[in-house]
């Protein structure tokens, strides 16, 4: 059984579901309150009108469930149209990204429905308890940690398009660092998620709101598309790493494949994970794409593990007024088809060994399998697997971090690719939150942290 605690994507989100966990509540209750904290903390990476995917593990039954949130085609009782979308490139890292945003690229969200399904299904503390950190959060400002700040240097020409230019740079100055993150519409948006559910998003205030909006600015999601959607449950698919059998979410991803074309490099060195890992992903790597996504792992003391992933797209660049909530833009993600999200445990005889999600868009692949490898493959702790130098191949190209060795690096090259190191660590190499038996860990590179319980005092946050 894994230890109790909470990986996350942000220390504010990690804190908000060990409060949850040290009152009594699930794993689904730690994550919903955590996601839902992460909707004011990580809003660079994420938001309420996204979708998500989660996969939960039920510790009296052991029986392992994905729950399918993600965003839909919108367009049900409407003539059909072509969307108008707003075309631009954003320099990630050393990579131009194209985009599409503006009203027309959002979705129906779907993580409202989602966490709804996940608490209704699994949950124990009252829900409007469970919106309880999220509204603190978003009452006293949060913090804005450094990498957060440099995607949303990177981001800031559809951050700070319309409404959001009063949040991400007030006074015409784009927050940096450090800033406090001060987004009062977030205020009014989770009094009115507290007190009419998350299917206000669909049937109620916020429902509202966001038609108003559509109508207003050309957007694609109508009074039917909110009304018919739902979060899906359903069996997850099962595939073998290192002997292990492993639990992920069905579709066009491929992970399952992947895991099982893992052969491991023992403590052979770097050289060999790096040409194990390119064995596993074979011609799996897709064009670079963007995107802001986060996720969160929580386990309980009964057993019961929530592994959660959720994204905006990049934003639509549009922002429900007075809500302070931003639209997905999922409908301009080329990422949608080549890299899905991606939550998953792995169990040995003893039961779930790992639970790990990953964010990142087409390099979280590489991300989740350099994290497991390590694990499992090598024995590293949670924090060393992590934190170890990464590399992604985009075609013939292999971006890598620095303190990759020089015989990895020529083993990249070996297999005829090119190798551009990057200056330093950057999110462009995904974000893994990971909670294994012996403890568990945030990635760096997005300013994650990970905790367990505490009967008193404050969590042991890293």
């Amino acid at each position: 059984m894994l230890r109790p605690g909470l990986a996350a994507g942000h220390p504010a989100t990690v804190e908000a579901g060990i409060e949850i966990l040290e009152e009594g509540g699930t794993a689904a209750d730690a994550a919903v309150a955590a996601s839902l904290a992460s909707c004011v903390a990580e809003t660079v990476m994420t938001g309420l009108l996204g979708g998500g995917h989660a996969i939960y593990l039920d510790g009296e039954s052991g029986r392992a469930s994905n729950l399918d949130c993600f965003v839909a085609v919108p367009g049900l009782g409407a003539e059909p149209r072509e969307p108008e979308l707003l075309h631009l490139d954003v320099p990630f890292g050393a990579e131009l990204v194209h985009y599409a945003v503006g009203p027309a690229s959002c979705g129906v969200p779907g993580l409202p429905a989602g966490l709804d399904a996940l608490w209704r299904s699994h949950g124990r503390l009252p829900w409007p308890r469970l919106v309880e950190p999220a509204l603190r959060l978003a009452r006293a400002g949060t913090l804005l940690p450094s990498a957060h700040a440099a995607c949303l240097a990177m981001l800031a020409p559809v951050m700070t398009m319309n409404e959001g230019a009063s949040i991400y740079s007030p006074g015409g100055e784009l927050l940096g660092s450090d800033s406090i993150l001060r987004q009062p519409g977030l205020v009014a948006a989770l009094e009115i998620v507290a007190a009419e559910g998350a299917g206000s998003v669909y049937r109620g205030s916020l429902a509202t709101a966001l038609l108003e909006l559509m109508a207003e600015r050309g957007g694609l999601v109508t009074c039917a598309d909110l009304d018919a959607y739902e979060a899906i449950w359903s069996s997850p698919a099962e595939g073998r790493f290192l002997g292990r059998r492993v639990d992920t979410r069905r579709g066009l991803s491929g992970f399952p494949a992947t895991f099982e074309r893992f052969r491991g490099a023992g403590m052979d060195g770097e050289r060999a994970r790096v040409l194990a890992i390119l064995d596993a992903l074979g011609d799996a790597t897709a064009p670079t794409g963007g995107g802001d996504t986060t996720n969160l792992v929580a386990a309980d003391a009964r057993g019961s593990v929530c592994v959660l992933t959720t994204s905006l797209g990049l934003g639509s660049g549009d922002f429900l007024p007075g809500l302070d909530l931003h639209l997905n833009s999922m409908l301009g993600e080329a990422d949608l088809v080549q890299g899905p999200l991606e939550p998953g445990f792995v169990h040995d005889a003893d039961g779930i060994a790992i639970a790990a999600g990953a964010a990142g868009g087409t390099r979280l692949r590489t991300a989740l399998l350099t994290v497991l490898a390590g694990v499992l493959d090598e024995g590293a702790s949670a924090d060393e697997a992590v934190a170890r130098p990464r590399f992604h191949p985009v075609g013939r190209l292999a971006n890598a971090e620095p303190g990759l060795s020089d015989e990895a690096l020529d083993a990249l090259r070996s297999r005829g690719l090119d190798v551009r190191v990057w200056e330093s660590r950057h999110h462009y190499f995904g974000g893994v939150s990971v909670l294994t038996r012996s403890g568990g860990a945030g990635d760096p590179r997005r300013n994650g942290a990970a905790a367990t319980p505490a009967p008193a005092g404050s969590p042991d946050v890293r």
